[in-house]
């Protein structure tokens, strides 16, 4: 008689219980399952199409900021652009109010800085100095220090040079060593005629900074007591521009030629030439790095909110954030600066510039035959910078644009935390309640699987033992009827 029981099946029943007890389990776990299947997938999809948006943003920012267009130090935007023909001897910059043109600019000398050192201290750095009021005056104003007992060359230098008063004037002192000993050293950032430093107050470090010190020549030679000016005294710088003699304090020029600032680099043996024409080439390239940038977030926006398109063009894949109104308020956000009015005379809006909005991607548009029009025949160049970047009252298109990504932007530590943060941290919560949901239903399931599994085999042992049991009756059966027949 063959056996009831198969491979893998219950001995007592001959079922497959471990098959029924997973199938019972399976279908317990399935609703579930797909409930937090779904809100996962779903989630993590929000959590990824929200660090997305953030990277976005964050770059958006960065290119308005003013480590790039937005920059004060070098503008992004001017309408005129000054080029020289050797800057290693003149530099220049063109402002908005230029006049193009060409100038001839000679350098006889730079404006120099006063510099003095004081007699020498035979005992070097650690020398003391009386205690007393140290005076240090430049351009008629004095800054008085106050010298305790026990001050040595050293600390007096450090005094200096941790006095708010006179680090903020420019000034700061260092010590010199030479043969004779050490002596305190003061310089000045201000240069200019008139600018020289004198040091009075305390015997060993006065210094008449209108004298000249010896320059340690055989005929003018330096000696212990030697102090005074180092190098000769302060002067103005002299120069030249179309054979018109000026002078400046400083070698940075802004006042010799309206909306040019020119930068003395060294004496010239021979006139340099300062070109100023206008900046169209710039301005194009920075316009297209804000458009470039606009049009990242704008098709940004739409890969995270489109859905796949069937043959049909029907939707069929949702994208990561399709149907989240936040992508698109923040669409709006941006947008909404565009079509506000400048603060400019003859150019308000981007329109005029060849700057448009494409109706159907919601990107930008530079036309560049526009924008050369704009500069050759319209003559706007030179309020393209109050366009984007304000007139100082009224605030720019780079104000208002980094103004309205500000509420999305905002990050933790901030007192009113930004949108994407807000919602970063409520999809980790919710990632962290559906982690805990899975864990649950996972103990559920080992239980119920547990549980089954008990049942199952404590039935089969039974059917077993039944089976045992109608073995043995049969047996019995058929033993009384071999008797009778024999």
């Amino acid at each position: 008689m063959a056996s009831p029981i198969l491979p893998g099946t219950g001995l007592g029943s001959g079922l497959d219980t471990g098959a029924i007890v997973k199938a019972l389990v399976a279908a317990d776990k399935a609703a579930k399952q797909g409930q937090i299947d779904r809100a996962t997938s779903t989630n993590s999809a929000s959590i990824s199409g929200i660090g997305t948006l953030q990277s976005l943003l964050s770059s958006f920012q960065s290119t308005l900021g003013v480590a790039g267009l937005g920059s004060s130090v070098n503008p992004a935007f001017t309408g005129f652009a000054a080029t020289s023909s050797d800057s290693k001897f003149v530099d220049a910059t063109a402002g908005n109010d230029a006049v193009a043109g060409k100038y001839k600019v000679e350098v006889k000398n730079l404006a120099t800085s006063s510099k003095v050192a004081s007699a020498a201290f035979s005992g070097g750095a650690s020398s003391a100095i009386p205690s007393g009021t140290l005076t240090i005056t430049q351009n008629g104003i004095n800054y008085p220090l106050t010298i305790g007992a026990n001050a040595t060359l050293q600390s007096v230098r450090d005094a200096i040079n941790a006095d708010s008063k006179m680090s903020t004037s420019g000034l700061s002192a260092n010590i010199v060593t030479d043969s004779f000993g050490s002596r305190l050293v003061v310089g000045s950032e201000k240069s200019g005629a008139g600018s020289d430093i004198s040091v009075s107050g305390i015997a060993g470090l006065e210094i008449d900074g209108s004298q000249v010190m010896p320059n340690g020549s055989d005929t003018n030679p330096v000696s212990a007591t030697s102090s005074g000016s180092i190098g000769g005294l302060a002067k103005d710088a002299s120069f030249s521009v179309d054979g018109m003699q000026l002078t400046s304090k400083s070698n940075t020029v802004t006042q010799a030629i309206s909306g040019l600032k020119l930068n003395l680099v060294a004496a010239t043996t021979a006139p340099i030439t300062v070109t100023v024409a206008t900046n169209t080439e710039g301005l194009k390239t920075s316009i297209q790095k804000f458009v470039d940038a606009y049009n990242a977030v704008a098709n940004g926006i739409s890969t995270l909110t489109k859905p796949s398109l069937d043959d049909d063009g029907k939707p069929t894949v949702p994208a990561q954030l399709t149907g989240d109104p936040l992508p698109r308020s923040i669409l709006a956000a941006i947008r909404e600066p565009l079509s506000q009015v400048g603060a400019g005379d003859k150019l308000t809006v981007l329109a005029q510039l060849g700057i448009t909005t494409n109706q159907k991607t919601g990107a930008l548009d530079f036309d560049d035959k526009k924008f050369t029009a704009a500069m050759t025949d319209k003559k706007l160049g030179g309020e393209v910078q109050k366009l984007f970047s304000g007139d100082g009252t009224n605030p720019g298109l780079l104000d208002r644009m980094t103004s309205a990504i500000k509420p999305f932007t905002q990050g933790v530590g901030s007192m009113t935390e930004g949108i994407l943060t807000t919602r970063t941290k409520t999809l980790d919560i919710t990632k962290k309640k559906l982690s805990d949901q899975q864990d649950a239903l996972d103990r559920r399931v080992a239980t119920l699987t547990a549980v089954l599994t008990k049942k199952y085999n404590d039935m089969d042992t039974l059917v077993g033992k039944l089976k045992a049991t109608a073995s043995n009756i049969t047996s019995m059966f058929e033993a009384l009827n071999a008797q009778k027949k024999g």
